[in-house]
């Protein structure tokens, strides 16, 4: 059975300016969603599902629709507030929906079989598609997986990102998603955010973090949905508050309910954050295609 793509698309892009997920980064004014596309193509899924907003739905089917819907599946889930269980209320006022754990939960009526989740705004590169999809062809027990990369590599030099840290055990297994929030490199070179306490924490360059690429059965949704209700029933009258997939891996793993591995790619991840981002992500993208990875034209 070939694996699903899920993409997490629904976000505001409040740091960048706009929606990210729809900015030209290619030489022809190829997206970075549209090179996950054909690394996912290329590596063997069947199918990628978009997760959006309802008001830039139709924008975002015209965009990706007429370069890939003859070459591979292409199905939309819209991300909203309102999408939650029955029976719970929420503060009146919110304007966000629910976090990443949420925008993957919304996909669960069209999602049936094992599936990787990716962020939009997020290059992977090639390599790291292929190691999933290995993985879900060889997998044959209730196991997930996570595709860890190097802090040092995924850094912006223009303002914090967020990142949940990675710790395994000698088994290659997960033993705790910690997500950290404003993390940067300081003036003195070294990588701190700000800890529970109040003082800053430190981070290695080798530290691993997920950079929201996984690898998931149609289990997920059962074993969210449980958690969504919980998180809901304690933070739903908040406004900004978030169900992270981090979080929701951490209380699996904490519970001894399911395994994660640890899955290593030779790829390097790059992203956008900030305006100031874009030429970075476009100066490495066209070093891509000229050293072969990918041709001028991806579609």
């Amino acid at each position: 059975m070939k694996p699903t793509l899920v993409v997490l698309a629904a976000g505001m892009g409040s740091r960048y300016g706009k929606l990210k997920q729809m900015d030209a980064f290619g030489p022809n004014g190829e997206t970075i969603i549209d090179y996950s596309i054909y690394d996912a193509i290329q590596a063997g899924f069947g199918k990628v599902v978009f997760i959006v907003r309802e008001y830039f739905l139709q924008e975002f089917k015209d965009k990706i629709n007429p370069k890939f819907g003859d070459k591979i599946d292409l199905q939309y889930v819209t991300q909203e507030l309102t999408n939650i269980p029955s029976g719970i209320d929420v503060h009146p006022e919110r304007e966000k929906p629910w976090g990443t754990a949420h925008a993957v939960w919304v996909a669960k009526d069209i999602v049936k079989e094992p599936f990787a989740v990716i962020n939009a705004d997020d290059f992977y590169g090639g390599d790291s598609y292929k190691v999933l999809n290995d993985y879900f062809q060889k997998n044959d027990s209730e196991d997930y997986a996570v595709v860890a990369y190097r802090l040092k590599n995924t850094l912006s030099d223009h303002g914090t990102v967020n990142r949940g840290v990675c710790y395994s055990n000698d088994s290659g297994h997960l033993t705790k998603v910690v997500e950290c929030e404003k993390i940067q490199r300081e003036e003195d070179g070294i990588v701190r955010f700000p800890g529970a306490n109040g003082e800053k924490e430190v981070l290695t360059n080798d530290t691993l973090v997920s950079m929201n690429m996984w690898a998931f059965l149609p289990s997920y949704f059962d074993h969210v949905n449980d958690q969504f209700v919980d998180f809901l029933t304690n933070f739903g009258k908040e406004l900004k508050s978030e169900f992270y997939i981090p979080a929701a891996i951490d209380k699996l793993i904490n519970e001894g309910t399911l395994n994660v591995n640890v899955l290593d790619t030779d790829s390097s991840w790059f992203g956008v954050t900030y305006q100031a981002d874009k030429p970075i992500v476009m100066e490495k993208l066209n070093k891509l295609i000229a050293d072969g990875a990918y041709p001028n034209k991806i579609y």
